[in-house]
Order: C-alpha cells, then sequence, then structure tokens
C-alpha cells in the first residue's frame, strides 16, 4: 500500500546437540523475522538425515499453525526462511527453503541477498543440461553446490568452491544430513549472525532480533566472505574467501533491519537516531515539533528533536490490523487508503510548524497524501527531513527499487519534488552523512542506489535490464533476486 523500499527476506538456521522442536523454535524466529519478507516462508526439518519441509504463501501465522509444525516434527536442525521477491511473480514454487536431493544426499537451502551473474550461470547451466523449476537464483547457487560436491570430500568445501562462481550478495543457510552451515558474500552486502542456545547448540540468523526470539546468546557476526560450520556439537570456521572489510547495505540500518537488532555492533536503533541527529546539523529547521511517519522514522525523528531541542511528538496513530492483502478496489478508495493505515492526532500538530521525518521518499505519492493528512489536522507548516540520500540507481544486491521513470528524484529536482509532495522545505540526508550513522561499525557500506558507484563490477547486462526486470515491461522475464 506504501511505495516503500523492500528488502527481500530473512534466513534462519539451528543446530541442537539433542533431538528438539526445532520447528517451533524456528516459527518464532521466522515470527522475529517477519519484516523482512511477507510474501512466502517456510521451514525445513532434519530428523536423523531425513529432510522434511513445508512452505507457502502468506506470513509466518498463516501458513504455520499447530498442526503444521507438529507435522514438521523434531528433529536436531531446521532451516527457516521468510520471502519477498523483488521480480517476477509471486509463487509458492519460489518459496524457501529450497530442498535438493542428489546422489551425495539431500540439502536444503535459504538465501538472502541477489547474484549479479545469475542470469549468466542459469544460462550456462541449462546449456549443460540442467531443468530449473523456480525463477529465482538460489536454485542457481544449489546446482552450483551440488556439482562441486561431486568432486568435493565434504559439503562445505563444495560450498568454498561454489563461492568462486558466484558473484553479488548472499548470506546462505545450508543444511545438510549432518551438518547446518552458514555462508556470507565476500562483500557481507547482507547480515548474517551467530547464536549459541543454552543446551550449547548454534543459531545463524539475519539479525539478531531472531536470537533474542528462540532465548540464544548472541557471539557474534560472520565476517564477509565467511564459512560456519555447525557438526557434533562444535563450530568451525572456513576464511578463505575472507580479507575484504565488506560493504553492508547501508538500508539495513535505515529501514530494513528491526530497531532492536545489532548489525556489525551498532545498534540499528542508535543509527537511526543519529541520522536525524546529523540530518538536522546538516540541514537545520525551525519548528514547533517533530514527529515520524511510522514505524521507520521513529527513531530519526528522536534523534532529530534531540538534537535541535524541537519537542518530540507523536503525530499518527498506525492501525495495526492493515495487513498486506489490503484491498482497494478503486481509484477513490485508494486514495484513501493512507486514512486507512495512519491517522493524525491532530492534538499534536495543529497550528504549528512542523518537522516530518522518514527514511525515504520513493515515488512520492504516499508522502504527498500524509502531508495533505497534516494540512487538514491544522498544521501551518511542514518541512519534510529524509534519513537518507535520494535513490536516484538501481540496486543489483537485493533492494527492490522501482524503474526509474517511477523514482521521484529521477524525475525532479530536490525544490521541485517539494512542490509536487506539497511541503514548506524539503531536506535529505547526505551521502557522507549516511554512512557516519553507523559509528564503530567493522565495516564499509555500500551506497550504490544513491551515488551509482558500486563495491564490485555488475555485468553491463544487468545494468541495462535492471529497470526492466519486472513482468509486464518488456514482455520478459529474468532470474528472480531471492533471499531475496
Amino acid at each position: 500500500m506504501f511505495d516503500k523500499l523492500h528488502e527481500e527476506c530473512g534466513v534462519f538456521g539451528i543446530y541442537e546437540t539433542r533431538r528438539a522442536d526445532v520447528a517451533t523454535s524456528t516459527y518464532f524466529a521466522l515470527y522475529a523475522l517477519q519484516h523482512r519478507g511477507q510474501e512466502s516462508c517456510g521451514i525445513a526439518v532434519n530428523d536423523d538425515g531425513v529432510i522434511n519441509c513445508y512452505k507457502n504463501l502468506g506470513l509466518v501465522p498463516e501458513v504455520f499453525n499447530k498442526d503444521a509444525l507438529e507435522k514438521l516434527g523434531q528433529g536436531t536442525m531446521a532451516v527457516g526462511h521468510c520471502r519477498y521477491s523483488t521480480t517476477g511473480n509471486s509463487n509458492a514454487v519460489n518459496a524457501q527453503p529450497l530442498v535438493v536431493r542428489h546422489c551425495k544426499g539431500t540439502m536444503a537451502l535459504a538465501h538472502n541477498g541477489n547474484l549479479v551473474n545469475a542470469p549468466e550461470l542459469r544460462r550456462q547451466l541449462e546449456l549443460n543440461g540442467a531443468i530449473f523449476h523456480t525463477t529465482n537464483d538460489t536454485e542457481v547457487i544449489s546446482y552450483l553446490i551440488t556439482r562441486e560436491r561431486l568432486m568435493s570430500p565434504s559439503i562445505e568445501e563444495a560450498v568454498a568452491k561454489a563461492m568462486y562462481s558466484i558473484k553479488g550478495a548472499y548470506s546462505l543457510i545450508i543444511m545438510s544430513p549432518k551438518k547446518l552451515i552458514a555462508a556470507r558474500d565476500p562483500n557481507g552486502f547482507r547480515p548474517l549472525c551467530i547464536g549459541r542456545l543454552e543446551d550449547g547448540g548454534y543459531v545463524f540468523a539475519s539479525e539478531s532480533c531472531a536470537l533474542d526470539s528462540v532465548g540464544a546468546q548472541f557471539l557474534r557476526d560472520m565476517e564477509p566472505g565467511e564459512i560456519v560450520v555447525a557438526e557434533d556439537g562444535q563450530l568451525r570456521s572456513i576464511k578463505a574467501h575472507c580479507g575484504n572489510k565488506g560493504s553492508i547495505c547501508v538500508f539495513e540500518y535505515v529501514y530494513f533491519a528491526r530497531p532492536d537488532s545489532v548489525i556489525e555492533g551498532v545498534s540499528v536503533h542508535a543509527a537511526r537516531q543519529k541520522a536525524g541527529r546529523i540530518l538536522y546539523r546538516e540541514q537545520p529547521v525551525d519548528a514547533d515539533v517533530v514527529i515520524g511517519v511510522p514505524d521507520s522514522g521513529l527513531d530519526a525523528a528522536l534523534g532529530y528533536s534531540k538534537e535541535s531541542g524541537i519537542p518530540y511528538g507523536v503525530g499518527f496513530i498506525k492501525n495495526r490490523y492493515v495487513g498486506r492483502t489490503f484491498i482497494q478496489p478503486s481509484q477513490g478508495q485508494r486514495e484513501n487508503s493512507v486514512r486507512i493505515k495512519l491517522n493524525v492526532i491532530s492534538e499534536t500538530v495543529r497550528g504549528k510548524r512542523v518537522v516530518l521525518v522518514d527514511d525515504s521518499i520513493v515515488r512520492g505519492t504516499t508522502c504527498a497524501r500524509i502531508v495533505h493528512l497534516l494540512r487538514e489536522a491544522g498544521a501551518t507548516e511542514v518541512h519534510f527531513a529524509v534519513s537518507a540520500p535520494p535513490f536516484k540507481n538501481p540496486c543489483f544486491f537485493g533492494t527492490d527499487i522501482d524503474s526509474r521513470d517511477k523514482l521521484i528524484a529521477c524525475r525532479l529536482s530536490v525544490p521541485e519534488i517539494a512542490k509536487e509532495i506539497g511541503v514548506d522545505s524539503l531536506n535529505y540526508l547526505s551521502v557522507e552523512g549516511v554512512k557516519s550513522i553507523a559509528e564503530g561499525a567493522g565495516c564499509g557500506f555500500c551506497v550504490g542506489c544513491f551515488t551509482g558507484e558500486y563495491p564490485i563490477k555488475v555485468p553491463d547486462e544487468m545494468q541495462k535490464d535492471k529497470f526492466e526486470m519486472k513482468i509486464g515491461h518488456h514482455g520478459k522475464q529474468e532470474v528472480e533476486s531471492d533471499g531475496e
């Protein structure tokens, strides 16, 4: 309903030292990671080498009821995934985990990210006889791992060899009959962390909030390029692909991750507050109250208020019961959809100069409606402050950014955007500002969607087709980014 950016997916893996209800633990973890993907979800359970999987379209509580979890049964390991796809149609066949049965055993794979060379790899595999059942690049990864497994003494060595072929963003969790393996791409575009359970087991997750949901103690973030193997109650690390400082997507801090998560040693909540502080320092505005757009703008608004001394106020009440399937059958109802999702607290803004803080402006349609609501409620001035730079370029590593003709910052200048959405002033956080919000993080940041400069080379074919990959633009369908 809102013109917001989307990440694609959350991944989770659990390794227990004894047989346990790993399906329910994974369910709780996926619930904590639901913000990373709302289209489909799945869980695969390993019980003494036998992998049982259930997945479908829908939110975690829609897909998994008590009966579904009981049918998955107990086991010593499980892999979970919640998904948002950036291209193609949403359908059950693309749900994850992906379970592959081959001559060396069975493997379940969950993936977050996007490969920049997936189309090329897919063509090569198809020319060599591979038959694909999905449209996502996760299946490409699975083919490469199983191919390498035929010539490798272990599954982890096959993963390490496959990593020489795949380029782009990937946080992977792979479950074999006896091992649980996590792998992060050499640039560390997407987060992946490790936790320890009270009984000595281990978990891997996209965010630390998922560890909290299952009572696991946070151990550390995985290094870019690192492979970690849980086997025989122990962890082993393989660092053949390590050495790069990493370039995590800075939008993990700005919007994607949950505020209570800690990524690369930095609190997401604190990073968002700092974004608001820097935003005021860079472009101060005189006003009476600071409010945030729920939920993504609240932390930055609080930081903006603290830095400026302008009082912080609760400007909107969010309807928590409007789900992703909210029906908008007519144009008139679409125009009023923001009123269903958000309602202004008039007492906060009436007769006041308001600073409205949010993390981004994508198309501009939703912010224009929100600004209109504030005007109707009696705000005398509305100043929009954005805790990220303008989006002007595609993301090739797993963020769903719309076509260039629909990105307002590609069509209009900042003053023109301000006029378009009806605000008295519009201020964006600078690129240098957004790179400094995660103070103390032991990594670099990818800011390619703001600058057009990327940490790794992107194939010309993908650069040309990036904004034309969704079905319907030119009647073609490319490989989905999954994990994604």
